[in-house]
């Protein structure tokens, strides 16, 4: 696909990377799409479509209404843009081996009657002591858990997306079908999928090589798995004995069938006492899952309780794991704040869903290249409020390449003239962590 030079003065990797996304649009709407996606990188405004095409002006000069068709009527589909996205991700981070993910779902406030697929929902966030619902899209959003070069907190980048409507499809059946969607990109690849007890129902669905890691429920009723019994006529025992509940048994449960191990959580490592039982949890599935018990050596947290389809599992991976499963509300808070992607003004058809999954897309392919350019990690900032800092954050990964663009539209706009390094540092500062 050709694009027309006006866009090329983006950086080469950021280039690359745009470019790897073509396929899925139609030539006019490619000339768009650069300009856009470097514009709303850019943009120092609330990222209303009106105030990215200020900044995307800068890369190409087009009519102000072609910007706004590109999430309301433009010729393109976002499960391709997401299976282009899941597919160089996954080829590049995981080669081989077994794919980790996150799955959770997250509000994107969205007042007004007439935004398409918004409804009132509960919003987790300030649903604390009391239920509180606001008017939203109420997205479902799996990511792909990257370890990052420089340890710490892994890193979830969006793969898939799903919008949930009133009267729609429930969140455990879009859950399903983005799962199974994704599988079917990776032929023969098994997954690992991190979520929160409100997935439980997802042990029961057939998932096809996908494992699931959650919380069960401290009041569950389980059972023992069922005895072997000789042959005889008749169905088969698919449960054994009940067992009590998981809260009651890990409190008769002695202390000496504990093991002491070392977790990973978020990037540090940690002591548990872990214990391990396989059970039938028969009210969500007849299949037997492994229950794992984390109690604090220390005494001062309550014991988790989480349950794994995979039983090969070792505690140590099940507690990690699930530990990890934390950085996907990294990504949301991130994607909101940093990048504005509840801002998007687009109302009609399919603009609002479209809006959300750019701001997703976004967020994977910043941290792409940020990743694959060591150069620029080598440049961490230091701030005198944070002199400790050591690791980048998405906000330093995001004015790094707000910082190239700049240097590219410089170079062009002056035609070398005024060389980027005489620009007084504040000034590209403030151009480069601007909210």
């Amino acid at each position: 696909m050709e694009v027309s030079m006006q866009t090329q003065i983006i950086t080469s990797s950021w280039q690359a990377i745009c470019q790897h996304f073509f396929p899925v649009f139609t030539v006019p709407t490619a000339n768009i799409f650069i300009p856009l996606v470097g514009g709303w990188t850019l943009c120092t405004a609330r990222r209303t479509v009106t105030g990215i095409i200020r900044f995307a002006q800068l890369f190409v000069d087009r009519p102000h209404d072609a910007f706004h068709r590109f999430f309301s009527g433009a010729v393109w589909l976002t499960a391709e843009l997401w299976r282009l996205l899941a597919i160089l991700l996954v080829n590049i981070f995981y080669p081989t081996g077994s794919i980790p993910v996150n799955l959770d779902d997250t509000l994107f406030h969205r007042p007004g009657r007439q935004v398409s697929g918004a409804s009132k929902w509960r919003d987790p966030v300030r649903s604390e002591k009391l239920i509180v619902f606001a008017r939203g899209l109420n997205l479902i959003v799996l990511t792909l858990r990257v370890r990052p070069p420089w340890g710490g907190e892994p890193i979830s980048l969006p793969i898939n997306m799903r919008l949930r409507v009133k009267d729609g499809p429930s969140h455990i059946d879009l859950a399903e079908s983005m799962l199974v969607e994704t599988a079917g990109w990776f032929a023969q690849r098994s997954f690992i999928c991190h979520c929160d007890g409100f997935y439980t129902a997802l042990i029961d669905r057939d998932l096809p090589r996908i494992e699931l890691v959650t919380r069960m429920r401290k009041d569950a009723i389980i059972f023992e798995l069922p005895p072997k019994e000789k042959p005889r006529r008749g169905r088969k025992r698919v449960r054994g004995a009940i067992l009590p509940k998981p809260m009651q048994l890990a409190k008769s449960v002695s202390v000496k069938d504990f093991k002491l191990v070392t977790t990973v959580e978020r990037g540090h490592k940690r002591k548990r006492l872990v214990w391990t039982r396989q059970v039938i949890w028969y009210h969500v599935s007849k299949k037997p899952v492994m229950l794992v018990i984390s109690r604090d050596p220390a005494g001062k947290e309550k014991d988790d309780f989480f349950v794994t389809t995979d039983l090969t599992l070792t505690p140590q991976q099940v507690v990690s794991g699930f530990a990890g499963r934390w950085s996907i509300e990294d990504t949301f808070k991130n994607t909101k704040q940093l990048l504005g992607g509840q801002q998007p003004q687009s109302f009609r058809r399919q603009g609002p869903q479209r809006a959300a999954a750019m701001s997703f897309w976004l967020y994977s392919t910043v941290w792409l290249w940020y990743l694959q350019n060591k150069k620029f990690r080598k440049m961490l900032p230091r701030f005198a409020w944070y002199r400790q800092k050591r690791n980048p954050s998405f906000a330093d990964a995001l004015a790094s390449l707000r910082r190239q663009l700049w240097k590219e539209r410089i170079n062009c706009m002056f035609d070398k003239h005024i060389a980027f390094e005489k620009i007084p540092k504040p000034i590209i500062a403030a151009l480069s962590y601007a909210a």
